[in-house]
């Protein structure tokens, strides 16, 4: 399959539209158990980190802290200018490290990947982020690392943070831009001139970082097709990033409280969504960035697309990566990771987060311990979102099964989606088509057992 080929078959996508995961892990975090809590991760923990372990590992930690509420947002964060909170935030932070470092024996493990999500992680100070950098090295070998990342609002990034950060060793960054557009900007409380995006990118650019990506977002409120399309020449034609993502606007105010500020007679239709997508998608491939899958680019000569030329794409919590499945030790409130066959979340408020690391324990709310059934699904998930292939014999030589004795129930529907145009199939394997890659969640979602047994969808986002 030609992936360098951009098809966008609108009707396709019309008639396929539905709610799905991101599947940027399965199972789902929303599976997750309070059956499966602290002690049941300590037990994975002592199974994996044995006295002879050395794997390289990835570490994940939760700033959830910002000065402004994005009315779109969906992540787990605290509105605040007050900074005695950040400070008693990190404090409880080494807390944690430390527990970890008991737990590890001393034994300063690898790290191959660390990154800072939020929230706003650059609503830290340069001192604050010396401190947590501090804290990672103490418990942390960082001697190999591949990638330092954080999450950046350029609306209050200064020159000289983001030196400091490539001075402790940060190579990637990625920035929040979602929409150019003054109005829509307004509409969603982020005001954020291009000059500070350009100015945050272009000194990580002079620094050297390896990699800067810029989120997007479409179907805000107030976006017209002509508006976003001013944003998308702008993003290609003066900002011009190594990496994009596109995201679809999730409106869940159900699930989200900020967004019931947002009207929903000022959101684009689905009609003018579709246009935007189509259209930007079209602008990014003349302007040669790669479709790497769902809605990330690349630009030809960044990792992810040469990731997916050579077929070495993976997919984490963050989203499409280079790097391959690691365990992942997570920080703060709310973070999730993953440890030998287990996913484990934190606690989600800062009272408890408190209150647990004062009893001397892990902060851990909830998790699951993946059976054998979520292993094999979760591999052949892998395979689709970043492969955009499976291979039947690949699938019965690591896991022991027949392909079409275990998944009876999903051959039917893999028949149907191939009558779509979403995959080509055969009896040796089935591969996602290039129209069919905008709609992987669609197929995706095929072999996930648990939304087989609950259809309840209304908790996603739609696919486009």
């Amino acid at each position: 399959m030609n992936y360098n080929k951009i098809e966008f078959d609108r009707k396709l996508i019309e008639n396929c539209q539905t709610n799905a995961p991101r599947y940027t892990s399965y199972p789902t975090a929303d599976r997750f158990s309070f059956d499966f809590n602290r002690e049941s991760q300590l037990e994975q923990l002592k199974k994996v980190f044995t006295a002879d372990f050395n794997e390289a590992i990835s570490l994940y930690i939760h700033i959830p802290f910002c000065n402004t509420l994005c009315l779109y947002c969906g992540c787990n964060k605290i509105i605040t200018n007050n900074r005695n909170q950040i400070t008693i935030y990190l404090e409880y932070l080494a807390k944690e490290f430390a527990l970890y470092g008991q737990l590890l024996n001393g034994k300063r493990l690898p790290v191959i990947q660390l990154h800072f999500g939020g929230g706003s992680p650059s609503w830290l100070a340069i001192n604050e982020v010396e401190t947590i950098m501090q804290l990672v090295h103490q418990y942390f070998d960082l001697n190999n690392v591949s990638e330092i990342a954080m999450e950046l609002d350029p609306r209050h990034v200064t020159d000289e943070f983001v030196d400091a950060l490539y001075g402790m060793g940060f190579n990637r960054v990625s920035l929040g831009v979602q929409d150019l557009d003054y109005k829509v900007q307004k509409a969603v409380n982020r005001v954020q001139p291009l000059e500070d995006t350009l100015r945050v990118l272009n000194k990580a650019n002079q620094l050297g970082f390896k990699s800067t990506s810029i989120d997007l977002i479409y179907g805000l409120p107030l976006q017209t097709v002509t508006g976003f399309a001013k944003t998308i020449d702008t993003v290609i034609k003066e900002v011009r990033p190594a990496r994009i993502a596109l995201f679809n606007y999730a409106h869940i105010p159900q699930l989200f409280m900020s967004q019931t500020r947002i009207k929903e007679e000022d959101l684009p239709s689905s009609e003018d969504k579709l246009t935007i997508l189509q259209e930007s998608v079209e602008k990014l491939a003349v302007a040669g960035y790669k479709f790497i899958g769902m809605d990330h680019f690349a630009l030809p000569d960044d990792e992810l697309a040469i990731a997916l030329e050579n077929g070495s794409l993976q997919r984490n919590f963050q989203g499409y990566s280079t790097f391959a499945d690691t365990h992942m030790l997570s920080f703060g409130v709310s973070s999730i990771g993953f440890i030998g066959n287990s996913y484990y979340q934190n606690v989600k408020d800062l009272d408890s987060y408190y209150l647990t690391l004062d009893n001397g324990q892990l902060p851990i709310l909830r998790g699951l311990l993946l059976d054998n059934d979520d292993i094999i699904r979760r591999y052949v998930i892998q395979q689709i979102m970043c492969q955009f292939s499976v291979e039947f014999a690949n699938i019965e030589s690591q896991f022991a099964v027949e392909f079409s004795d275990y998944f009876a129930n999903e051959i039917p529907e893999l028949q149907k989606i191939s009558e779509l145009g979403l995959i080509e199939i055969d009896s040796s394997k089935f591969t996602v088509t290039n129209k069919g890659r905008f709609l992987i969640r669609n197929v995706a979602m095929i072999f996930d057992k648990y939304l087989r047994q609950q259809r309840d969808q209304s908790r996603y986002s739609k696919v486009i």
